[in-house]
């Protein structure tokens, strides 16, 4: 069954450090997806407090609480039916031709949006430690509206972009 859900809190690679600016741009959001690279289960429980939380496992997620988390999930919506892994290059599915609309991923920490055979990819960044001089950050995917949209939000300096 399809959840009715139309503003979803997308983030990954946060290694363990959950920032209060993460919490409060995910504050609103019907659905929270962690694309991996989790580093500490409290971050999960935090992240619960304030919608539900689908995760996946990323290649920093070696301890035995991280053996619950699945390395790839689906999540159907009403309006859009997304594939969720932490690395995109290990994607081993067309997702066009498997009826994704939405792929999200992490590990590369580099904030994107791209779209190639119709389906939107999305890739919210990190926002944990910064690392190799790339932005800390998150995205709010709102599928209210058509064409889907994506806002990535810089925890470090709050500014929106798209």
């Amino acid at each position: 069954m399809p959840r009715n859900v139309t503003s979803i809190g997308l983030i990954s690679d946060t290694h363990g450090l959950l920032r209060p600016e993460a919490l409060g741009a995910l504050k609103g959001a019907e659905l929270i997806i962690h694309a991996g690279d989790v580093g500490k289960p409290g971050i999960l429980e935090e992240l619960k407090a304030l919608a539900p939380v689908i995760a996946v496992r990323g290649n920093v997620d070696i301890e035995s609480w991280a053996s619950a988390l699945p390395e790839t999930e689906v999540v159907e919506t009403s309006a859009a039916t997304i594939y969720v892994l932490h690395d995109v290059k290990a994607l081993d599915l067309n997702p066009a031709a498997a009826g994704f609309h939405i792929v999200v991923s992490g590990h590369s920490h580099q904030p994107g949006r791209t779209e190639h055979d119709g389906v939107l990819y999305i890739n919210p960044g990190s926002a944990g430690p910064p690392r190799f001089r790339l932005p800390v950050t998150l995205a709010r995917l709102d599928l209210n509206q058509t064409p889907w949209k994506v806002d990535f939000v810089d925890l470090l300096g709050a500014t929106a972009r798209k």
